[in-house]
């Protein structure tokens, strides 16, 4: 059966929750920019670390998206969730401790000492079934 249905906001939220990497979409130097990050889904916002160098370290008060999927080749199946909203650092202590759980480590080398918030604005996402090899 070919399926593509949009997810309810619910579906997307849980589907970001069981995801590990993203793609970090945001502008700099007034050109799209796209990087795969690991993150943790905080209470509904997508949160990560990151260096306070680089172009990720200085995102602050920014539109950014965030892009999670999940493709199976073989089946041709699988979903898509793209996040809007605007970073900002995390500047509560508390929450930067709870944040920092060494099970939480970021998989780039290096410090990463930045946590960054995206309040999720908008969310939408496609779920996709298309029942059969490719033959195109």
């Amino acid at each position: 059966m070919n399926e593509l249905r949009p997810l309810t906001r619910r579906e997307c939220l849980e589907l970001l929750g069981s995801a590990t990497v993203g793609r970090l979409v945001f502008s700099e130097g007034a050109l799209p920019a796209i990087r795969p990050v690991n993150f943790v889904l905080h209470e509904g916002d997508v949160v990560l670390r990151t260096s306070r160098a680089g172009a990720l370290g200085k995102l602050s008060d920014e539109v950014v998206a965030f892009e999670v999927d999940e493709i199976h080749p073989e089946t041709h199946t699988g979903w898509s969730v793209v996040a809007v909203g605007k970073i900002d650092p995390v500047t509560d202590i508390d929450e930067i401790v709870a944040l920092a759980d060494p099970r939480r480590r970021p998989w780039a080398p290096g410090e990463r000492d930045r946590f960054l918030r995206i309040r999720v604005e908008i969310v939408n996402g496609r779920k996709v079934s298309l029942g059969g090899p490719y033959t195109g």
